[in-house]
């Protein structure tokens, strides 16, 4: 049996602990094609870039926001033994960034009664999506994407810098490596 002075300590321990890890939204997953083997594959480019809006102006036309994208994904995959070719590449690269308004009824709070004030939430949401595709068949390989709240994050560059990082961080740990 727990004595009272101990389930206040585990309290003080695991609340902050949650509390904190439920602003984590970040979500992050893969597909691979079934049958892929990435370790066939040893050189990407990028491929031609896509017309298709975010969602909001202020990255459509922000060259900042599309080369850090770009570096941050060249980074990852150059970490995982593939190289960068300008001829003949085995893979293209492509990426997609979109921003849509999400509600959140809060959900959890409802639930277990904790909710003083539960009225929902609207929130701009960010997915970012990141493609490998077979150069010589245009198959698609394998398939990264990374969805969270950005309020407040495209108005700070240097935030928005950080998510853009942590997201293709994340996403490219599922990539599978490639046995060199």
């Amino acid at each position: 049996m727990y004595s009272p002075l101990r389930l206040m300590r585990f309290a003080a321990v695991t609340l902050p602990a949650l509390a904190l890890s439920g602003c984590a939204t970040m979500i992050v997953s893969s597909y691979m094609e079934r049958g892929a083997d990435i370790a066939r594959y040893q050189t990407y480019t990028w491929a031609p870039a896509d017309s298709l809006a975010t969602g909001d102006p202020r990255l459509d036309n922000n060259p900042f926001f599309q080369e850090r994208v770009q570096a941050n994904v060249e980074k990852q995959l150059d970490a995982r033994g593939f190289e960068k070719a300008s001829e003949r590449p085995d893979l293209l690269i492509h990426y997609h960034a979109s921003i849509s308004q999400r509600i959140d009824f809060n959900g959890p709070d409802r639930e277990t009664g904790d909710c003083v004030d539960c009225r929902p939430y609207v929130f701009d949401a960010g997915t970012l999506l990141v493609d490998l595709v077979d150069a010589r068949t245009n198959k698609l390989v394998w398939r990264g994407w990374a969805e969270d709240s950005v309020d407040g994050v495209i108005d700070n560059q240097k935030w928005m810098e950080e998510k853009i990082d942590e997201a293709v961080r994340r996403m490219m740990e599922m990539l599978p490596p490639r046995r060199l």
